[in-house]
């Protein structure tokens, strides 16, 4: 017996149904259905996930998706999401996975941090009339500057990769999402001066145009690495952990590795793509500097290299190790970073706010007076262009962002990434869903959210009396916590808000 009640109802305005078919035809779920003698449209509730789809579609708008209300007793332990998933477990004996973030109701520093103004001793700036600079340079900074007697540059810089923009697109990858989606945030990517991640799949050869914008991952599995893969590139990451499931390796079903997935990722078609939890060529610091050091052999030395970790506990320490060992960039993901797919129990407990973890870092590598040596790129949910804004004062030299990129092309966060019938043709390999999304159509829905970002961002420098990014990174002066106990404030180096 199925004890599993639906999550959502479907409510449908039968004056307003003019029995279209629209939502039957547009559910890759199977939730919608004509009734025996098509006089009327049903609906199976128990498989709606909320994607809204039927509701966006419906010419008519005679669908509306609401919580399926199902009374529970009241139980501050055993509550009702509890209860349905020993139900959902009792039935189907398997582990509880779920796409996107971490949903559970942890504090998120953010939004207990407000930003510092400047007024009559500090005047504020007009970004509209004023210059003002948000040009990026991620990469290995030399300790001091040194030039010819006639003024040209004599030392030799690192490689480095120029940003318009702190904002970059982080790793999902050609397998995990559809290549129209890929291909959307490349175009984007080279219309703001900015970088997509291939993630570890691999990268797909319609793609070859963007490879001036693009950052390739080696990951455990090595999906799709060669030389020709590590050159056409920015910068190449090495994703050790991620911040959805630190700890563990990543699985893409069979039903979704098509012949194009296989091309790109150099497997079989209709395998498994199992990453195991470690790299099984780095179990020390030393393991990981002689892979970053084959990379640059590799490119010839002509590439950054980044390692991408998780934030967890021991963060700081990691982070010194990786720095040392020859990385130009380290990757801080969050636990409230997004992903494909992940045992949910995993996305929900394991792991730490990018927020204490960024602040940690970069306290502990200004201590060891080895901050110049890298550059810092964190990610894990951000939102909006003030949260940007805080992580750079902070300590981060970029962002990644990849949901908001997503919810910028369609998706409604139903967390049903990891079953590939993603009716918006993003998480999906599905010929008849990726066809969906449109990347001519997509991609300036992105773009300009961006650049709203980009432009919120220097009106939030100007007020803070600042003219450009480099002013504001690490710069904690400028941020205040309100709500925060004294340890949170110590952790994160900022003093409450009115000292």
């Amino acid at each position: 017996m199925d004890f599993t009640v639906p999550e959502f109802d479907i409510e449908r305005n039968r004056d307003r149904c003019i029995l279209c078919g629209a939502c039957v035809k547009e559910c890759s779920y199977k939730v919608h259905f004509f009734s025996k003698d098509k006089k009327a449209v049903l609906a199976d509730e128990r498989k709606c996930v909320a994607c809204h789809r039927c509701a966006v579609i419906c010419p008519t708008h005679a669908i509306k998706i609401v919580k399926y209300d199902m009374a529970y007793r009241d139980h501050a332990n055993w509550t009702p999401t509890a209860q349905k998933e020993i139900i959902k477990q009792a039935t189907t004996g398997g582990v509880l996975l779920s796409g996107m973030s971490n949903n559970k109701p942890y504090p998120i520093y953010w939004d207990k941090m407000l930003l510092n103004a400047s007024q009559v001793t500090n005047p504020s700036i007009d970004p509209l009339r004023e210059p003002m600079e948000i040009r990026t340079f991620l990469g290995r900074k030399p300790d001091k500057i040194e030039f010819t007697d006639d003024g040209r540059l004599k030392t030799v810089m690192p490689p480095q990769v120029k940003l318009e923009t702190p904002i970059m697109f982080s790793a999902m990858s050609f397998g995990s999402i559809s290549f129209n989606a890929q291909k959307t945030l490349a175009m984007a990517a080279k219309e703001l001066g900015t970088i997509f991640n291939t993630g570890e799949g691999g990268l797909h050869p319609g793609l070859a145009d963007f490879t001036d914008y693009a950052a390739v991952q080696v990951a455990s599995g090595r999906f799709g690495v060669h030389k020709q893969y590590l050159n056409n590139c920015r910068f190449i990451e090495i994703k050790i952990g991620q911040g959805a499931k630190p700890g563990i390796g990543g699985h893409l079903p069979g039903e979704k590795v098509t012949v194009e997935v296989s091309n790109a990722r150099m497997i079989p078609p209709g395998s498994d793509a199992i990453s195991p939890a470690p790299h099984h060529d780095i179990y020390s610091i030393e393991d990981l500097r002689q892979l970053i050091w084959s990379l640059k052999e590799a490119t010839q030395y002509k590439k950054p290299v980044a390692v991408k970790i998780a934030a967890v506990h021991n963060c700081s320490a990691i982070v010194s190790g990786v720095a040392r060992a020859g990385a130009d960039i380290i990757v801080m993901d969050g636990f409230r970073g997004g992903t494909g797919a992940a045992p949910t129990r995993i996305r929900d407990n394991v792991g730490i706010p990018i927020e204490l973890a960024l602040a940690a870092v970069d306290q502990r590598l200004r201590d060891e007076s080895i901050r110049n040596s890298v550059s810092l790129v964190v990610s894990g949910s951000f939102r909006n262009s003030a949260d940007v804004v805080k992580a750079i004062a902070l300590g981060a030299d970029a962002v990644y962002v990849a949901t908001a990129p997503l919810i910028a092309m369609g998706c409604h966060m139903c967390q049903q990434c990891h079953t590939g019938k993603c009716n918006w043709g993003i998480a999906t390999q599905r010929p008849e869903l990726t066809k969906r999304l449109d990347p001519d159509e997509m991609t300036p829905r992105v773009v300009n959210l961006v650049n709203a970002w980009n432009h919120e961002i220097k009106e939030m420098l100007g007020g803070m009396g600042l003219n450009s990014i480099d002013s504001l990174r690490g710069n904690r002066l400028m941020l205040r916590g309100i709500g925060l106990s004294d340890k949170e404030l110590e952790i994160l180096g900022i003093r409450h808000a009115g000292e």
